[in-house]
Formats: structure tokens, C-alpha cells, sequence
């Protein structure tokens, strides 16, 4: 059973570009290694997860996917099957906690991931997947339809899944659609983005009670990225 998101993983044409601008976001410089697939990537530690950024000179700039830890997981990835056609990989989390240990100047001290957002035609396949097949707390079902539908919410290690199914009659394949990153001052840390030359919306009220919130409009690799401060 899945107990934490491991890396949420974003792949873009190239790597050089990507890292120059992700690095104005998140404010450290990543450790760079190679897959064993012998992708290039980049590796930043958040204090819940890791963001890993793979070159895939073939493709476009996306949220690709979620690794999931699992303490009885062998320590080689293994992809984990599904109907949804979504990336999703499981390990058994040491490649992250020997970077942890050993590359101290990757890790963002001021940001963590508050949640991912994912959108689907069939959230019950969702359920069946992220709850059934994999394990992960489903913390809130509800419906919205002034935010798109019905919501799902799935919880482990301290950070979020949404998941957004479209209104009745509406279909699109499954994908990875934006991150949001969790910030304690907001106002300070879109201060700091600014002078790194980083554009973003203005601050405003969330949709959550209490919170506040700020888009990113540049350095966001082609992703929507929202940044938030306020009660999780």
C-alpha cells in the first residue's frame, strides 16, 4: 500500500531551460543524475516530497506523474497498472532518502506540495484505484459544480491528490493537470519570486476558508502552479 508521494514528476523538452527557471521557483539548485532509462533529470527535496524534472527531448513540457513509496515495495520502480493510462510508479523510497542525506543544497526549505490536481472523465475509477488498488486515504468526496464537477480528495504523507471529474456528458482521457506548492508567508515569498524576476497573479482570497493564494504566471514549466498559504 502506497504510504507517501515519493516524486511528482514533470518532463520538459529541455532540461537546461528547465532547471534555470524551476530554480527561480524554488530558490535551491537541484541535484542532476541520470535515470536508469538514461534520461537526464533534476532532483529537488521538499519537505513532503521530492519534485523530479525528466528530459524527454521528444515531448512537451507536463505534469507526467506520481512515484508512490510503500515500505514493502522493491527497491527497482515498478509501474503500476492501470485503466486510466496515468503514469504512476512504485518504489521503496531509498533513492529519495540517500538524496536527502547526501545533497543538502537541493532542499527547499520554504515550500512543500499541498496538492496535485488531477482531472478525469470517471472518478469512480479513481476510487477504485488510488483507494482500492493502492491505498491512499479518500479524505473527502463531494460534489461542486461551480468548480467542475465532482471532487475527490485522496491524503497520504502529509499532502493531497485532487481529483476533478468534468460535468455530466463531458469526456477527456484522464491527465496530471497542475501543483500547487504550500508556502508559510506568501506575501514574503511572492516578494522574493518577484525580485528573481518571477511573475505572478496578485494575492487573493482561496477558495478555502483562510487561506490566501498566488498563480504563477512564469517559471512554471508550461504546468498550472498555484501558491497558497492558509489552513490545510
Amino acid at each position: 500500500m502506497a504510504d507517501k508521494f515519493d516524486r511528482i514528476v514533470l518532463s520538459v523538452p529541455d532540461l537546461h531551460q528547465a532547471v534555470a527557471d524551476y530554480q527561480r521557483l524554488l530558490g535551491a539548485e537541484p541535484t542532476i543524475h541520470e535515470t536508469a532509462g538514461e534520461r537526464r533529470c533534476a532532483w529537488w527535496g521538499l519537505s513532503n516530497t521530492v519534485i523530479e524534472v525528466i528530459e524527454d527531448a521528444g515531448g512537451s513540457a507536463k505534469l507526467q506523474g506520481i512515484v508512490f513509496s510503500a515500505a514493502d515495495a522493491p527497491c527497482a520502480e515498478s509501474a503500476v497498472a492501470n485503466p486510466l493510462g496515468l503514469d504512476l510508479r512504485l518504489c521503496d523510497g531509498s533513492a529519495t532518502r540517500d538524496f536527502r542525506q547526501h545533497s543538502a543544497e537541493a532542499q527547499c526549505a520554504d515550500l512543500c506540495v499541498d496538492h496535485v490536481v488531477l482531472r478525469t472523465d470517471n472518478a469512480q475509477a479513481c476510487v477504485a484505484l488510488f483507494r482500492d488498488a493502492l491505498g491512499i486515504r479518500l479524505a473527502l468526496d463531494k460534489t461542486v459544480p461551480q468548480w467542475g464537477g465532482r471532487m475527490l480528495f485522496f491524503r497520504t504523507g502529509k499532502l493531497t491528490l485532487e481529483v476533478i471529474e468534468g460535468s455530466e456528458g463531458e469526456t477527456a482521457p484522464s491527465a496530471f493537470w497542475g501543483v500547487a506548492y504550500q508556502c508559510s508567508d506568501l506575501a514574503g515569498y511572492v516578494q522574493a519570486l518577484h525580485d528573481r524576476g518571477v511573475s505572478t497573479s496578485a494575492i487573493r482570497d482561496g477558495r478555502k476558508p483562510g487561506t490566501q493564494v498566488a498563480t504563477l504566471k512564469s517559471h512554471n514549466l508550461g504546468v498550472p502552479t498555484l501558491l497558497i498559504q492558509g489552513a490545510r
